[in-house]
């Protein structure tokens, strides 16, 4: 489900956007939603400025990627063994877990 997920720091437009930003997560989600997301993201290069000022959006809403972000064998295995076998996700009492 989550395979070919950017890596953290890469750098993207959104369809629409004006300003790049920064990807700085992965399957996140706002708090207080019910939604997960596959990326949360800031200004850049601003960086994070306050929680308000976080992205959150899904790999179809980037227009453009400037900048792929760091990739070595930590984060190539991170993304094989973890991201590429989540399956199903839910949110359950504020956290992000398998669907039952």
């Amino acid at each position: 489900m989550y395979k070919d997920m950017l890596p953290i720091g890469s750098v993207v437009l959104l369809k629409g956007g004006d300003k790049k930003i920064m990807i700085c997560g992965r399957i996140q989600s706002k708090a207080g939603e019910d939604v997960i997301y596959d990326y949360s993201a800031c200004y850049y290069p601003e960086g994070i400025l306050s929680a308000s000022s976080m992205f959150f959006f899904n790999r179809d809403a980037i227009d453009t990627v400037y900048f792929l972000g760091f990739q070595d064998k930590e984060e190539l295995n991170y993304r094989h063994n973890v991201l590429d076998n989540l399956g199903e996700l839910e949110i359950r009492d504020g956290a992000i877990v398998p669907k039952k």
